[in-house]
């Protein structure tokens, strides 16, 4: 989990602001997994931070989303 959060951080995922108290907070969580072989072994753990958006209102917290999508051609 640090390892995670430290590459997060690293790669400037977020900034950290002030909470306004006008403004509703989206709650996260991680999400833990195990990673295995095909001999069932256990290749490695992951993990990653999730949003627990599923909390949010339509137009009363939000008004437009975005899902950002690349193509083959891209790469």
């Amino acid at each position: 989990m640090s390892d995670e959060f430290t590459a997060l951080v690293r790669h400037g995922t977020w900034t950290l602001v002030p909470p306004n108290p006008s403004q509703r907070l989206v709650g996260n969580k991680w999400i833990f997994r195990i990673k295995r072989n095909p001999d069932s072994s256990i290749a490695r753990y992951k993990t990653r931070l999730v949003a627990k958006d599923f909390h949010q209102r339509p137009v009363l917290d939000y008004s437009a989303t975005f899902s950002p999508v690349i193509k083959p051609p891209t790469v």
